[in-house]
């Protein structure tokens, strides 16, 4: 990043920085949350920064970023309380370690952020084999195409599960 980018990144936080958290208050209904996905939005400008021809066009794509932000927010915090419930629902001796759960739910949103990135019938092959157990027939019918094509999508959600695997394995060891 040079001098120029980091001036109009500046210029850009004092400019919009409370009128970002305001509204991001609003829609979480959260200062903290705010707080955190405001400054997350500016990280991400850092990282991309653009030249604006107005204030409406700086704050439009703000809140693009913010809005993306935010349904990535409330879909951490839905799979962390399905799991919290599904801990709920085990007997206190069979209850993992803190650290245990933390590795765990870092994990779900590793698998939730890979299933987002795949095709939709490939991630909704995936979970209907994974976790309703259906066999392969029934996915065909439902998705609406043929067992062949289960066998492929099933085949590439696996890849990228191994390839996840491998990712959260160096990340475990470093």
């Amino acid at each position: 990043m040079t001098v120029a980018d980091s001036s109009l990144v500046q210029n850009l936080y004092l400019s919009h920085h409370r009128w970002l958290h305001e509204l991001l208050r609003r829609r979480l209904s959260n200062a903290m949350d705010a707080a955190d996905l405001a400054h997350d939005t500016f990280i991400r400008v850092l990282k991309r920064p653009q030249i604006f021809i107005d204030e409406v066009h700086e704050r439009s794509h703000l809140a693009t970023i913010a809005r993306g932000l935010c349904v990535d927010h409330w879909r951490r915090r839905q799979l962390e309380q399905t799991w919290l419930d599904t801990l709920a629902s085990r007997p206190p001796a069979l209850q993992p370690s803190p650290e245990q759960q933390a590795i765990i739910v870092e994990t779900l949103h590793e698998v939730d952020a890979m299933l987002q990135r795949l095709p939709q019938r490939v991630s909704e092959a995936f979970i209907l084999a994974q976790l309703h157990g259906m066999p392969y027939r029934l996915i065909a019918e439902q998705i609406g195409v043929s067992e062949r094509m289960i066998k492929k999508y099933l085949a590439q959600a696996m890849m990228h599960c191994a390839i996840l695997e491998a990712e959260l394995d160096g990340l475990l060891i470093e």
